[in-house]
């Protein structure tokens, strides 16, 4: 069952206001990432790049996003938890952008940020039998480090494709709309809000970063779309 048409207005808002603030805010947050030191600097063959470029752009997806969130969605326990573990990794991104942090310190702060959501009841308790005969296998007590690691894993995956301007935010973007059209499919509209104002800010930041990107969005924006 599709969306009833008064559930259609918050998406549509949603996607307009955070393309709108993160297209906006992500000129300003180039200028503060030259300000903290937030730059990618040349000093190797494999940087595509041969002048220095700002990174930490991700801030501006995070700003569109967050506030696009609070404006239209419904904000449930689960919700919460996301975006506070969101908050956490943002403000990891942030500091790593602009002063590298050690793998072993973002990975335990990635462990910690994922644990938010998870114990605010975002958690995978079941999962499909790929042989498709209808059954599920469940978690049980598995439920809980599995979902972290999934949710550690991902935010992982997309940090480590962010290498090609335009790569980590495109192949989200692409991701996120996919989760929105199977939302919109089942009527989910709370996932299908949320989702819309992550695709909203992704398409906003979108310009800034493809080829020639004028500016990356770092650890800051990768492991926040991870």
């Amino acid at each position: 069952m599709l969306f009833e048409r008064e559930d259609i207005l918050p998406v549509i808002l949603a996607l307009g206001v955070a393309l709108i603030i993160s297209f906006i805010a992500t000129p300003l947050v180039k200028k503060l990432a030259y300000k903290v030191g937030a730059v990618d600097v040349p000093k190797d063959n494999r940087r595509m790049h041969d002048h220095p470029i700002p990174r930490m752009g991700g801030l501006a997806i995070f700003i569109g996003c967050v506030i696009s969130i609070l404006l239209f969605a419904d904000i449930t326990r689960p919700l919460q938890g996301i975006l506070l573990g969101a908050c956490l990794i943002v403000a990891v991104g942030v500091v790593d952008d602009a002063h590298p942090l050690g793998a072993g310190v973002k990975f335990i702060l990635q462990i910690v940020a994922a644990l938010i959501p998870v114990l605010s009841g975002v958690v995978v308790q079941r999962l499909m039998n790929p042989f498709g005969d209808g059954k599920y296998f469940e978690l049980g007590l598995l439920a809980v480090p599995l979902t972290v690691i999934w949710i550690v894993g991902v935010t992982n995956a997309v940090n480590m494709i962010d290498g090609l301007d335009g790569l980590a935010v495109g192949v989200s973007t692409i991701a996120t709309v996919t989760v929105f059209t199977i939302a919109v499919l089942v009527s989910e509209s709370y996932i299908a809000v949320t989702m819309a104002a992550l695709a909203g800010a992704c398409m906003g930041f979108m310009p800034y970063n493809m080829n020639p990107a004028k500016i990356f969005m770092g650890d800051t924006g990768s492991m926040f779309l991870g």
